[in-house]
C-alpha cells in the first residue's frame, strides 16, 4: 500500500514542494555565487580562525583564493541546474561566508550584477549572512529588490545558547540575533535562520528549545536544520582527532528530528533537514549514504514514527 511519501507527501513543510506550488509546478533551482566574502570573526573585527566547525578553505587567505567571476558562476551554474536536473527558473543564492560583510554600495554592484545574468529566468535572491553584519541600510538595500524578485535572508542562527556560541567561536551572540531580529520586524524580507543539533555539550532539552526561540519570531518563514559534522580544515576538526565525542547517528538524529518537528510552528517552511559535506572533506559522522539516500532514510523514519510537523506547537 503506498504512503504519503510515495505519494510525494512530507511529513514536514518542505521546500520542493513550496517551491512547486509557489512556482506552478515549474522546476526551479539555486545557482551558489560565491562573492568572495570573509567573516568579521575571521579577519581579525572580532577574531580569527572562524568558527570551530567551519572549513574556512584550510585556512587559505582570501587574497589567494582563485574563483571565476560572478558571471562566470551564475553562467554555469545555470547551464549546469539545466543540464542535470531540467531546470527552468533560479534562485540567486549568495552563499559562502558572510554575504553582507562589505560596504553597501559594493553589495548593491554584485547582487546586480548576478541578477542581471538571465533576467527572464531569474525569480529570486538569496543572500546568507550573521545578525551581526545586518544595519538597516543594508537590509533597505535588500528590500529594495522585493517589487521584482522573492527576496529571502538567510541568518546563522546555530545554537539559541551563548555559551555554545562562545564556545565555537562564533563571534556572535544570541542577543545580537534577537536585536537583528527586532529590526527586521516590519521588514519584507522572507526570513530563513539556520540551526546546529548536536554540540556535545548541549542535551536534547536543550535542543528542543530552538523550536520554542524561532516559533517566537513570526517573520521566521524558513528554516535549515544541520546536524553538526566534523570536516577537514576546521578546528574542531583537530580536536575531534585528538580526541573524539560522540556524535548523531543517522538514527539517533531521525529520533531526535520525530520530537523537534512536531514542536515547530505548522506554517515554516523547512528548506534542509540535515547537514552535507564533500566526501573528501567529511571526518565524522560517515551515515554511509548519498545525499538522496540520507533523505529519504530521514524521510521514511519520521514517516515511521507519525511525525506532523506543528502537531505539538502550542502557541503560549
Amino acid at each position: 500500500m503506498a504512503t504519503q511519501l510515495d505519494n510525494g507527501v512530507k511529513p514536514y513543510n518542505h521546500y520542493g514542494a513550496y517551491l512547486k506550488e509557489k512556482y506552478n509546478g515549474q522546476r526551479v533551482f539555486k545557482v551558489i555565487v560565491d562573492g568572495n566574502f570573509t567573516c568579521p570573526n575571521r579577519d581579525g573585527s572580532k577574531g580569527y580562525g572562524g568558527c570551530t566547525y567551519c572549513n574556512v578553505d584550510s585556512f587559505t587567505p582570501d587574497t589567494a583564493r582563485k574563483i571565476p567571476s560572478i558571471r562566470e558562476q551564475v553562467e554555469n551554474g545555470i547551464e549546469r541546474a539545466r543540464n542535470s536536473y531540467g531546470a527552468e527558473k533560479f534562485i540567486i543564492y549568495f552563499q559562502p561566508n558572510t554575504n553582507t560583510y562589505a560596504p553597501t554600495h559594493l553589495l548593491k554592484m554584485m547582487y546586480d550584477e548576478a541578477l542581471s545574468i538571465c533576467p527572464e529566468h531569474t525569480l529570486g535572491l538569496s543572500v546568507g549572512t550573521r545578525p551581526d553584519c545586518l544595519d538597516f541600510e543594508k537590509i533597505a538595500l535588500l528590500e529594495s529588490y522585493t517589487h521584482r524578485y522573492d527576496v529571502d535572508l538567510e541568518m546563522g542562527m546555530e545554537s539559541i545558547y551563548n555559551d555554545t556560541l562562545e564556545r565555537i567561536n562564533r563571534g556572535c551572540s544570541h542577543d545580537e540575533f534577537l536585536s537583528t531580529m527586532k529590526m527586521l520586524e516590519n521588514t519584507s524580507l522572507e526570513l530563513c535562520v539556520h540551526t546546529i543539533f548536536g554540540f556535545p555539550w548541549e542535551t536534547e532539552e536543550m535542543m528542543l528549545k530552538y523550536a520554542e526561540e524561532i516559533n517566537k519570531h513570526p517573520k521566521i518563514k524558513f528554516v535549515k536544520l544541520h546536524h553538526l559534522h566534523i570536516v577537514e580544515g576546521s578546528i574542531m576538526g583537530v580536536k575531534y582527532k585528538r580526541e573524539p565525542f560522540h556524535l548523531f547517528s543517522i538514527e539517533e538524529y531521525t529520533e531526535f528530528l520525530s520530537k523537534f518537528i512536531p514542536l515547530l510552528r505548522p506554517d515554516i517552511i523547512i528548506q534542509r533537514i540535515f547537514g552535507i559535506a564533500d566526501k573528501e572533506l567529511l571526518i565524522a559522522p560517515n551515515w554511509g549514504f548519498p545525499k538522496s539516500g540520507i533523505q529519504t532514510k530521514i524521510d521514511k523514519g519520521l514517516e515511521e514514527r507519525g511525525v506532523k510537523q506543528g502537531s505539538a506547537y502550542s502557541l503560549s
